[in-house]
């Protein structure tokens, strides 16, 4: 076994720069973000699964999603964390829909896992800070249904059923909600 001190290193890159080198097809790079970010993003697909066989796989599949898709990745539109778990979390919603596991329901604490998550994420507790502050200015039914839908994983229809509105309703709350964070978040 070789030894690369590159991901271990003080002054490691940052995801964005190792995921641009992936587009690339740098499999250095690959391995150094998959050590620097492998433990965040199965927690993603370990959430939406909650099954540990189920996560894996979603994870596995997600990291193949990564190799394959980097060149898409935008450090303009977002940070390379967010994007790779935006990857993660559709694997494992693909992963759940193929196994006909849909209805998942939601947990008391739906809130402090997506927080926890966005710690995760982003590291910073600023940025925690202000994502708590901004979920706490919209109304409570777009709330819910955002954590839902990028907590638990629940799909637009899930969301129909369980708030009992068209899909288009809830395509509209989500857009909204996540264009109120996004312009709260940059503030």
């Amino acid at each position: 076994m070789g030894s690369d001190d590159t991901a271990e290193s003080p002054t490691a890159e940052s995801p964005e720069s190792l995921l641009l080198r992936v587009a690339r097809q740098d499999r250095e790079a690959y391995r150094a973000l998959y050590d620097l970010c492998a433990a965040k993003l199965f927690g993603v697909a370990l959430r939406i699964c909650r099954e540990r066989g189920l996560a894996e796989e979603a994870f596995q599949e997600a990291f193949i999603g990564i190799w394959r898709s980097a060149g898409d990745f935008d450090p303009a539109r977002g940070s390379a964390l967010a994007w790779m778990a935006g990857v993660t979390r559709n694997r494992a919603l693909d992963l759940l829909r193929r196994r006909g596991r849909g209805d998942r329901p939601m947990e008391d604490g739906a809130l402090e896992a997506l927080l926890n998550e966005a710690e995760g994420l982003r590291g910073d507790q600023a940025d925690l800070n202000a994502l708590l502050q901004c979920l706490e200015r919209l109304e409570e039914t777009p709330r819910r249904a955002v954590i839902l839908a990028y907590c638990e994983g629940l799909t637009r229809e899930e969301l129909a059923t369980r708030f009992e509105a068209p899909a288009n309703t809830i395509k509209t709350w989500l857009r909204r909600a996540l264009a109120a964070l996004r312009s709260c978040l940059e503030e």
